[in-house]
């Protein structure tokens, strides 16, 4: 954390990032060197950190839950089509030059498209009283993501250069929007999303014996997945919708955890949200430093 925050096209000490956090609740007159690190500390790089920290604990946490959810070490958030909606919904806004919002219409448009994406696969894999099932969410949730991706694939093709540009920065995700109002937006999101995952460990934990055992001990399934759905699609979708899709995450970083400290979702959803953070956080500091005064995409 302190090392992104000191690190960068000016180079901070521990000691100058601490002095700046400190001095903004200080009324004890500034050095012109002092303000000028309070000014890169507070309006350049906290908000980015702290962006950074809570997409890589929402993307990380709910990669856990997908992967309890479905059984399976290589499930995603992904899946249940937040992102390819995220993505479809920004494409809609650049290439058909939508602003009824203004300088927010980006990230309402994606954030409602990743919801209502997933909206629309959860209805459609569960058409019987019975809710459906995991693997029926599974195949219409890759259904749907083909075919949001060829709408993406359509509007592309329709882009102009100047929004093609703008495109392919947000597809591979960047940090560089991140304000504090982001934050302040995203912030509450995160920690309540994750705190109900925590939460629902014991469940998850029962859940992967089997959907028929984990009834038998008394977990309603249907509710539980309605529930791990929906809160995975807003921790998502808020983290992405501001963002540009981050990959990788969600994926790779709760199967790690669970290697090293086995399936339990007790341990293994904490841990994944402090992996998350920690390689978004050094993600992007790599982004920021590899290639100045460039910023190379984070998910790249």
């Amino acid at each position: 954390f302190f090392a992104s925050v000191a690190i960068g096209a000016v180079s901070l000490s521990l000691g100058d990032v601490l002095g700046a956090i400190v001095s903004r609740f200080s009324s004890a007159p500034l050095t012109p060197d002092q303000a000028l690190n309070e000014a890169v500390v507070w309006d350049l790089r906290l908000a980015r950190v702290l962006t950074a920290m809570i997409v890589g604990a929402s993307l990380a946490t709910c990669g856990a839950a997908m992967q309890g959810l479905f059984g399976n070490p290589l499930a995603d958030p992904g899946i249940v089509g937040v992102s390819s909606g995220a993505s479809l919904g920004a494409i809609m806004v650049v290439v058909l030059q939508i602003s009824t919002f203004g300088m927010w219409t980006l990230p309402i448009g994606a954030f409602l498209a990743g919801t209502g994406t997933t909206f629309i696969i959860y209805a459609l894999a569960r058409p019987g009283q019975d809710g459906g099932d995991n693997s029926k969410l599974l195949l219409v949730g890759i259904a749907v993501n083909a075919i949001g991706g060829a709408f993406a694939g359509y509007l592309t093709y329709l882009a102009t250069m100047e929004q093609l540009q703008s495109l392919t920065f947000w597809s591979m995700g960047s940090l560089s929007s991140a304000r504090w109002i982001t934050v302040s937006i995203s912030a509450p999101l995160a920690i309540v999303g994750i705190a109900l995952l925590y939460h629902w460990s014991r469940p998850l934990d029962l859940l992967a014996l089997g959907e028929r055992q984990a009834r038998h001990l008394g977990v309603d399934v249907r509710v539980l997945r309605r529930k791990l759905i929906f809160v995975t699609a807003l921790l998502v979708a808020a983290a992405v919708s501001f963002n540009g899709t981050i990959g990788f995450v969600g994926l790779v970083v709760p199967h790690l955890f669970r290697l090293m400290i086995g399936p339990a979702h007790r341990l293994l959803i904490p841990f994944s949200a402090a992996g998350g953070a920690l390689l978004v956080m050094l993600a992007d500091l790599a982004a920021r430093t590899l290639d100045p005064p460039s910023e190379i995409p984070i998910g790249v």
